[in-house]
């Protein structure tokens, strides 16, 4: 029977994976020693992790080469696309805010307001939701730089502790939804492996709960 494929986006939510993994009692050595390795089996190969970043981890698990992932609810959002979302798997939790300039008014008078972020389809859904017509752009680097440049009048992006926009005399003035990381699989391996998927995600599951009491 060939192994479970999982992509797992790098980083934060790659270790936060692990901690899963290990309380399942899968060895993860191979993963934290994996040197050049681009596929790395774990658990007798009955799992093979492939590690990468959050857009192409969806790409993946669409295209059908992967048949589970784990990626943040703020790639989901932006980036969209045709797989199942299994669960909420409870680490990388943050925000979508609405940031601006402290002290400014960014609600006040008529002027079509100009937004900086780099999720700029999260951007759209949420104003379209308020009825506000803005202007957007995307920023690719430190999007807090935009508004103390006067390039926007303000930001959407991702706060966890809200310190790097206090630090640069921002504030939030509106939460825009909640991110955490999710376990999501491809439609077809939901089907066609259906019984191997389940009972490894209710592992995973009961881990997570363990975890956090």
């Amino acid at each position: 029977m060939k192994p479970i494929r999982m992509a797992l986006t790098k980083g934060r939510l790659e270790k936060d994976t692990l901690k899963l993994f290990e309380k399942i009692g899968i060895d993860c050595e191979p993963l934290k020693n994996k040197g050049r390795k681009l596929i790395i089996p774990l658990d007798n190969n009955k799992i093979e992790v492939i590690l990468a970043k959050s857009p192409d981890v969806i790409t993946y698990i669409e295209n059908g080469v992967c048949d589970l992932g784990v990626v943040g609810r703020d790639t989901i959002l932006e980036k969209g696309g045709s797989f199942y979302e299994i669960s909420d798997l409870g680490f990388g939790r943050c925000k979508f805010c609405l940031a601006t300039k402290k002290d400014s008014d960014f609600f006040k008078g008529h002027r079509k307001k100009t937004i900086a972020t780099k999720y700029p389809n999260v951007a759209r859904n949420y104003f379209d939701k308020q009825d506000m017509d803005v202007r957007i752009i995307k920023i690719e680097g430190s999007v807090e730089l935009a508004p103390l440049l006067d390039l926007a009048d303000a930001i959407v992006d991702i706060v966890e502790t809200g310190s790097t926009l206090k630090e640069n005399g921002l504030v939030v003035i509106k939460e825009v939804t909640d991110v955490s990381a999710r376990l999501i699989a491809n439609t077809a391996s939901l089907k066609l492996r259906k019984q191997e998927i389940e009972d490894l995600v209710y592992r995973l599951e009961k881990a997570k709960e363990e975890l956090n009491d």
